[in-house]
């Protein structure tokens, strides 16, 4: 069973080729090798060890109207922020809540729950709430993809709310505001000749202001995010929070709302700037690994078969095997 471990962990195989190449039935190469995964790597004591960032996030594992569709992810950020290797997924646990994530931490060993330093999350007040209660000597931080995310939402909002009032329908095929929409999530430094003269187009008409407004917030965090001195970036994010949280006029509605948000979350998202190396940016890097790994499987029905085969897929586990392979 050792070659088919490592078949499914170092070199990523299905199971149906592992039981095609050991000439069993699928379900018998299955049993076999996440009883020896889980042996060998999975429950192994000291897995757990040394872990001082975690991530969560929540996680689509089946596409399905009816039954069980998200799980909670928990990763190991620590060699991304020290850099000695990539992240690894630690656990995943059925459903995506405040109770979840809770449960899960108040589980773990004392030692584990007190080298915990920072857990990167996005913006769920849940998983916030968690950490709060069961870690609290840790710092929590809202990562900048989700910030970005949250922010670039709110421009979509108010140019599809925009688009409505002025012309009365969905954006279509010749509506400039339509038109713009890939344009608007664009990095101002990024953005070519003809997209420049676009936007200017398109912020010449004063019926676009709030939208202009939006864009020009989008714009100054991904700045702030992307200056090089932290310092300063931490300034630029604190001005433009502040700035959100007062002064935005009434009718400029998706702004308003962004501002009481960001403001929730401020000391969250400033913390991003005070912990270099720290970012759920590989969370979601695994996130996309098992979209992959429950494709090649044409999707899952077994959860806990899912967890399993997720977990040899992206713990983290190829060194280990390769070692003891030696």
């Amino acid at each position: 069973m050792r070659w088919a471990l490592c078949a499914v962990v170092i070199d990523h195989q299905s199971m149906s080729r592992v039981a095609a190449g050991l000439s069993v039935a699928w379900h018998t190469a299955n049993d076999a090798v996440l009883t020896e995964g889980s042996r060998l790597l999975i429950n192994a004591p000291e897995r757990l060890q040394g872990v001082r960032v975690l991530g969560v996030d929540e996680h689509v594992w089946r596409h399905t109207r009816t039954g069980p569709r998200y799980v909670t992810v928990i990763i190991d950020l620590t060699p991304v922020r020290e850099k000695t290797g990539p992240a690894r997924l630690l656990d995943m646990v059925e459903g995506r809540s405040k109770a979840v994530f809770k449960t899960w931490l108040a589980a773990q060993p004392a030692v584990f729950r007190a080298g915990i330093e920072v857990v990167a999350m996005d913006g769920f007040t849940g998983y916030k709430s968690a950490t709060a209660e069961e870690l609290p000597d840790a710092a929590t931080m809202m990562d900048p993809f989700h910030v970005v995310r949250l922010v670039g939402e709110a421009v979509d909002e108010c140019r599809r709310r925009v688009q409505q009032e002025l012309h009365g329908h969905r954006g279509r095929a010749g509506d400039p505001l339509f038109k713009a929409r890939r344009i608007l999530h664009t990095g101002a430094g990024l953005l070519t000749d003809h997209q420049h003269e676009r936007l200017q187009a398109l912020f010449a008409n004063p019926d676009h202001l709030e939208v202009e407004a939006a864009w020009g917030v989008y714009q100054r965090m991904v700045a702030a995010y992307r200056e090089p001195d932290r310092k300063l970036g931490k300034f630029v994010m604190r001005t433009v929070i502040e700035s959100l949280a007062t002064g935005v006029p009434e009718t400029f509605i998706e702004l308003r709302r962004l501002g009481r948000t960001l403001k929730r979350r401020a000391s969250d998202i400033l913390a991003f700037f005070e912990r270099p190396g720290t970012s759920n940016g590989p969370t979601e890097a695994i996130n996309g690994r098992l979209e992959h790994l429950r494709g090649s499987t044409l999707g899952f029905r077994n959860l806990t078969h899912y967890i399993a085969r997720s977990l040899l897929e992206a713990g983290g586990f190829r060194p280990h095997l390769h070692a003891h392979v030696r």
